[in-house]
């Protein structure tokens, strides 16, 4: 998959789909479903450096759109020069240098200064046919990549994975103190990109990606305190693996909310904690 900034040129004739796209939601696939039925190789446009953390990285979303079977992605950088530009001149440099023959965008969809452009302003432009299509929604509200942040930042899981987004955490095996393994529960330690949306403390089941294989794992996001350790982290216990990943990247897909971040009275405590969780995870796997 082909990525290139605004601004520069994509000169391939395509269906352009036009949004935010921080990752994929149900309203996204149903852009990129009518886009794909034109046949033409799908470009869609991905806005990053806005304020807050983004539910996916760059890189991340990548992955992400690369699995969709798109073809290229024109990144989009919110700073104040694309803010000061009008609706006319940002739609007259997007179809200057992307050779759009259909464009795909939600009805709401808003661009330019002060958000003043439309699916109408992009219409009287008659660079291509400018197709408009009814937002998505889930139990009578939009879905929208802003509101599924509010759910991750609540823990609602749930909810994300009714909207359609797979959400990750995607990052780098690095060696943390390695004290799971002296009582049999040998996890891997993340470091994960600055600025990524995560959910709140606790412990979580879900699945691992890695080089070598899918596996379910039980996740913590936080401290540790049974070891005192206060720094916030990312460990998992994958269970059924064994080896290492150091210096691998994985992705942690976070399904369920276990339990909060609490103290135990020593490592044995802990361990039988522990226990508890793998039989729920397995239990869920079946």
């Amino acid at each position: 998959m082909l990525t290139f900034a605004f601004g520069e040129e994509y000169r391939e004739p395509c269906a352009l789909v036009l949004g935010g796209f921080d990752g994929l939601h149900r309203g996204h696939r149903a852009l990129l479903d009518a886009a794909k039925r034109t046949g033409l190789p799908v470009v869609l446009t991905a806005m990053y450096g806005g304020k807050g953390g983004g539910l996916f990285t760059r890189e991340e979303r990548n992955l992400i759109f690369a699995r969709a079977g798109i073809a290229a992605v024109c990144e989009v950088r919110l700073d104040e020069g694309l803010r000061a530009m009008s609706a006319e001149e940002f739609a007259g440099e997007l179809f200057e240098k992307i050779a759009a023959r259909a464009v795909f965008c939600g009805e709401d969809f808003r661009f330019g200064s002060g958000a003043l452009g439309t699916p109408k302003t992009l219409k009287r432009c008659e660079f291509c046919t400018v197709f408009a299509l009814p937002v998505v929604k889930k139990g009578g509200e939009k879905i929208s990549s802003s509101a599924l942040k509010e759910r991750l930042k609540a823990g609602d899981l749930p909810a994300l994975r009714a909207a359609g987004l797979g959400y990750f955490v995607q990052g780098t095996v690095e060696h943390g103190r390695e004290v799971g393994r002296t009582y049999g529960f040998p996890t891997v330690n993340l470091s994960v990109a600055a600025g990524k949306l995560l959910p709140p403390d606790g412990v979580y089941g879900g699945l691992c990606e890695t080089p070598k294989g899918d596996f379910p794992c039980i996740v913590n996001f936080g401290a540790r305190p049974t070891f005192g350790v206060e720094e916030r982290k990312i460990e998992a216990y994958l269970d059924g693996f064994a080896g290492d990943l150091y210096g691998e990247t994985v992705r942690v897909f976070p399904t369920e909310f276990y339990r909060g971040i609490e103290k135990f009275d020593g490592a044995e405590a802990l361990k039988a904690q522990l226990s508890r969780d793998i039989q729920r995870l397995r239990e869920n796997k079946g």
